[in-house]
């Protein structure tokens, strides 16, 4: 009896001891092809460094899932006359490191944001002052009135002034390869502070707990590792053994094995990326043709004689396994500005572009160096292979060159100055906004404009357009324009849109998460429920 006494008593203590445990970590570890390149907030508009940046930095405003614009470190703001904005900030908000925000944060942020070695200047190209009012109010001074200010400053990431001051990054570095101390650290306010970044290996974080919305969180995570795999078929045998608990892209013939299997699921849904193709159309010389004094692309028939060889439902049917939209413009279905006259390609037609190649003195069709990234996009590898024939048809000797994204992005971006012929790139708006891929892709006017206008592509009227856009608020002239610009720069050929790609995400089945139209993992919205 006393034996059995004391079973029970150390029996009862010990469920008392369990009674008493801090609640079991919800640690969440998820995985995609590629690594993200940096950690700094100015130095890559990427969509996953930038989905990485929202974990731990913010803005003056967040997109919640579903896109829609909400307060973040600003709590409310006015329009005080035409060109001028005031927020006014959110008070008690600290930095992971401990220092108070302040306006001197938003000032330092956005004078940071607009370097030249910023990749981020784009969304603050219409902003010409941002001015201190107090030590909670900032006023942004733009060059005329702007409609899509809020939604440029959702991607204007706050930086701690004196963490960049004492740490000697008070400027961006641009590219995949050159660092300083805010490559691999960081100091946000965000809801997840950064333990470890180990490049190509691991970014570890863990819940930041004195965040300034914490009471109303709607995530349980205490710790998120993101882990780059870009082996697809290691990925997926990740996510059915129970090694990740998310990842994604699921290759598109894996999405049947996924939905299959115990314990997980793919979650599909529409993408607002467009996959498109472009061309150098600035050299004199190609720098695939070095003494011959040409360049093709500067001609509008080799540039449609490129498009009209490539069978885009080939690419939808066989590649993309019809997990993608063909598309006739730069925008997608759900952007402002989206036409569904323009959205309607011009007729698959290699015979035609013969005759175009002809007309424009290559008969015979000449070589290219094809820049394309391996570990980005749905089936990116893939879907440039699949060119490559489609333009030997037409007698284009086109040499793959697939290469990870970072190498790939310095290669066709800025970093080693726009160094390609023909490429491939994907880009969702991010203000989802048609004005957003004319001020990146498609003008140079010098102006914080094309940052990814890779080939240089150019039209004195949709220049124009472009600067009246980003100033004019009537919502009826300002459709007008947008359907002019796009239409402009559709009929010259300056890229070759391809589809939007569909989403496949893979999860465990005790992963709450939620899947915005924009591909970005914010930590913020997922629950573990086991």
């Amino acid at each position: 009896m006393v034996k059995k006494g004391i079973g029970i008593l150390l029996l009862a203590g010990l469920i008392g001891l369990m009674c008493f445990q801090p609640a079991l970590a919800k640690n969440f570890k998820y995985s995609t092809s590629g690594d993200i390149m940096t950690i700094d907030p100015h130095s890559q508009n990427e969509g996953p460094n930038n989905a990485m940046k929202n974990n731990v930095y913010e803005c003056l405003v967040h997109r919640d899932y579903n896109l829609e614009v909400e307060p973040s470190l600003a709590v409310r703001w006015e329009v005080i006359n035409p060109t001028t904005w005031r927020f006014y900030l959110r008070k008690g908000v600290k930095f992971h490191e401990g220092e108070p925000f302040t306006a001197d944060d938003v000032v330092f942020s956005f004078k940071r944001n607009k370097n030249s070695q910023s990749d981020m200047n784009a969304y603050l190209a219409t902003v010409k002052e941002v001015k201190k009012i107090d030590a909670h109010t900032v006023d942004y001074i733009t060059k005329g009135p702007d409609p899509i200010l809020l939604q440029n400053l959702t991607a204007h990431f706050i930086m701690s002034k004196s963490w960049s001051e004492k740490h000697n990054c008070t400027e961006p570095v641009r590219g995949s390869t050159d660092e300083i101390y805010s490559t691999r650290h960081s100091n946000g306010t965000g809801p997840f502070i950064l333990v470890e970044r180990v490049p190509d290996t691991r970014t570890v974080l863990k819940v930041n707990p004195d965040w300034w919305n914490t009471p109303n969180k709607v995530h349980n995570l205490t710790n998120a590792t993101f882990v780059p795999i870009a082996n697809a078929a290691t990925r997926v045998s990740a996510l059915l053994t129970g090694e990740v608990d998310m990842m994604f892209p699921v290759p598109l013939q894996d999405v049947p094995r996924v939905n299959a299997s115990p314990g997980v699921k793919a979650m599909q849904g529409p993408e607002l990326r467009t996959i498109f193709l472009g061309f150098d159309q600035h050299r004199d010389e190609l720098l695939d043709m070095p003494g011959s004094g040409k360049n093709p692309f500067k001609d509008v028939r080799v540039r449609k004689a490129f498009y009209q060889a490539i069978n885009i439902e080939a690419i939808h049917k066989k590649v993309m396994r019809k997990a993608s939209t063909p598309s006739g413009m730069m925008i997608a279905p759900g952007i402002i500005g989206w036409n569904e006259e323009l959205y309607k390609r011009f007729p698959y037609d290699p015979e035609a572009s013969k005759k175009l190649l002809a007309e424009a003195g290559y008969p015979d069709g000449f070589s290219i160096t094809f820049d394309c990234p391996n570990d980005r996009y749905v089936n990116d590898e893939a879907i440039c292979q699949a060119v490559v024939p489609m333009l030997a048809r037409i007698g284009i000797k086109a040499t793959l060159n697939a290469q990870t994204k970072g190498l790939h992005f310095d290669k066709i971006g800025l970093k080693q100055g726009n160094n390609t012929s023909f490429y491939m790139l994907g880009w969702t708006p991010g203000t989802y906004d048609g004005l957003n891929p004319l001020v990146n892709l498609m003008t140079v006017d010098g102006q914080g404009h094309g940052t990814w206008n890779c080939g240089k592509y150019t039209n004195p009227r949709v220049e124009e357009l472009t600067k009246m856009l980003a100033v004019e608020v009537n919502a009826e002239k300002r459709a007008k324009m947008m359907y002019e610009a796009h239409k402009i720069h559709r009929e010259d050929f300056g890229h070759i849109p391809l589809h939007q790609q569909a989403l496949a995400w893979g999860v465990r089945d005790y992963v709450d998460i939620k899947q915005p139209a924009n591909d970005s993992v914010w930590l913020r919205y997922v629950n573990i429920t086991k």
